[in-house]
């Protein structure tokens, strides 16, 4: 059994004394843990079998090297000298080269010990979120530029300490700085599944398994929603904004398909309807589509253009708000225009029977967007277009390339799905997403939403009276997005004129700027419309508490009073 002092719980030194905060303190791992590891991995890899019989004349230094790992004749190995020289090897001693499985093994489980204690330290509250340096000081305190002659695998493996030393602990308990918080296990585990099998999603012939999975979890999503017996269609895309952007693709398609070959010359001027408070992709999308960022959140008295979609808003961004999604339907159906719901947000309270009623109506949208990398924590990326009619996006998007969508195959070319997607290479999104749910279940996942919102409805309820404190807009928050303006001493008894709001507008900067330097917590800040820069609390990761609230708030307070 390994001791407390050896393994992922302190790399560095050969003692454990080495300073994982500091990757240029200490080098070599504790010698027996990586050779009990090296010998579990060589016994699942290889069995009992006895290994080859090695030369053992004169070698070269990197030689040696290559075969420290092992100089006994027994598998599971026992050797004393199981440590690898990593300043005399480098990537092309790893497989597939001639003797490169032990080094091999041995680097990937250093790797691994320096990912196991990042992840161990992101839930410490006693670490930092944030080691934060400014952009030059990071550029001139490490050489990152790229060379042409290779480094060695020592080097490799400090490169991956220092950019985790660097990196943001988005799975800290006090990172409430983004929609997209957390760190969950299973998720983390097949995030590693994944890269490891690293295939394509484009047909079922080179991602069997990762096909399948991904038709049965759409099919289920699209069950949630309300889509009787999960009829449909829907692809994991890379994100939000993507999935935004099929959907005006497929709306666009469904009511004018000739724009597919003879384009935007050959239909009238569109227009797209959303609100004032959308995601800022459906700009993006009219851009990229030619219909023009002109042609949206404009009013029904424009004469000439020709309404192709009506985007709804599930979960706002910044306000967490909901649009009257039944109100929506009903007007979408009278005047026969795509309805597409953006519930990249709000999405993930479809799996609480406490919330979902908040996107009543979602049923009755055409297609809807669902990021399971927000509100469900699924790691990034993990984003879905469901779209309620079959086969209409693969009418959309099909361009029938003969080399991989072959007509002759020998299964379901059904599963070959690769052609209703805008791209070729398609990354293996859904992987994360299933296994989470059949470790958690949907209670586990209902469970996961339920306490957020709980957490973001303890921290208004504190705020909405507390001298120093204004929340942005009247009533309870729908979703965990908590808006507000921490107001310090020194503005309280001003008027509410331009000089006060001139002041308060510097306030929320600052303090996130001493939150990122003494790397305690982050919390979001933005101006919205006459709005000056104010707090944006969002609550997405379980492993939040009541006391991490508390912390906040505090936090702001002393980081703020003298402002």
């Amino acid at each position: 059994m390994a001791s407390p002092g050896s393994g992922f719980w302190s790399f560095g030194s050969e003692d454990g004394s080495g300073d994982p905060e500091n990757p240029g303190t200490g080098r070599k791992e504790n010698g027996d843990l990586r050779r009990e590891n090296f010998a579990v991995v060589w016994a699942l890899l290889y069995g009992d079998a006895e290994k080859p019989a090695e030369s053992r004349g004169s070698q070269t230094p990197r030689a040696a090297a290559r075969k420290a790992a092992c100089a006994c004749d027994q598998k599971p190995c026992n050797c004393s000298k199981a440590d690898v020289n990593y300043a005399y090897l480098h990537a092309t001693d790893l497989l597939p080269a001639c003797d490169g499985e032990r080094p091999t093994l041995a680097f990937l489980q250093d790797v691994m010990n320096i990912l196991l204690q990042y992840v161990v330290k992101s839930f410490d509250r006693s670490t930092k979120v944030i080691d934060f340096h400014y952009p030059n000081e990071l550029l001139q305190e490490y050489n990152w530029e790229l060379a042409d002659q290779p480094q060695n695998l020592e080097e490799i493996l400090m490169h991956c300490q220092t950019t985790l030393k660097y990196a943001i602990k988005t799975g800290h308990p006090r990172y409430f700085n983004q929609l997209s918080t957390g760190l969950d296990m299973v998720g983390l585990a097949a995030d590693w599944l994944t890269s490891t099998a690293n295939t394509n999603m484009f047909t079922y012939e080179i991602a069997p398994v990762f096909v399948l999975l991904e038709y049965v979890t759409l099919k289920k999503m699209r069950e949630i929603i309300g889509w009787p017996g999960g009829s449909g269609d829907g692809i994991f895309s890379p994100g939000g904004a993507i999935s935004n952007m099929y959907a005006m693709m497929i709306a666009r398609f469904k009511m004018f398909p000739e724009v597919k070959e003879k384009g935007m010359a050959a239909v009238p001027r569109l227009i797209a309807f959303t609100s004032e408070h959308s995601h800022f992709s459906l700009k993006k999308g009219a851009a990229a589509l030619g219909i023009g960022t002109d042609s949206q959140f404009a009013n029904s008295t424009q004469v000439g253009f020709v309404p192709f979609l009506v985007s709804a808003t599930a979960g706002t961004t910044v306000y967490g708000a909901f649009d009257p999604l039944l109100a929506v339907a009903d007007i979408c159906k009278k005047y026969k225009i795509w309805m597409h719901v953006d519930a990249a947000w709000g999405g993930g309270l479809l799996m609480s029977r406490k919330h979902r009623w908040k996107l009543s109506g979602v049923e009755r949208a055409n297609s809807v967007t669902w990021n399971p990398h927000k509100m469900m924590g699924v790691p990034l990326q993990c984003s879905a277009l469901l779209v309620r009619e079959e086969g209409l996006m693969q009418n959309c998007n099909q361009m029938h390339a003969s080399y991989l969508f072959q007509q002759d195959k020998h299964y379901d070319l059904s599963y070959d799905t690769g052609d209703k997607a805008l791209q070729c290479g398609r990354h293996v999104d859904v992987f994360k997403l299933w296994l989470m749910w059949r470790a958690k279940g949907t209670t586990g996942f209902e469970a996961h939403v339920d306490k957020c919102l709980e957490l973001a409805e303890y921290l208004y309820n504190i705020i909405k009276n507390r001298e120093g404190y204004e929340m942005v807009f009247d009533g309870k928050p729908q979703h965990t997005n908590v808006c507000f303006w921490y107001v310090p001493p020194s503005l309280r008894t001003l008027e509410d004129n331009e000089e006060r709001m001139s002041r308060l507008s510097k306030v929320a900067p600052v303090i996130k700027a001493r939150m990122m330097e003494y790397g305690t917590t982050m919390v979001s800040y933005q101006p919205l419309g006459d709005k000056v820069n104010f707090f944006r609390m969002v609550i997405s990761n379980p492993a939040a508490t009541h006391q991490d609230i508390d912390f906040l708030i505090e936090e702001i307070e002393r980081l703020g009073q003298d402002l």
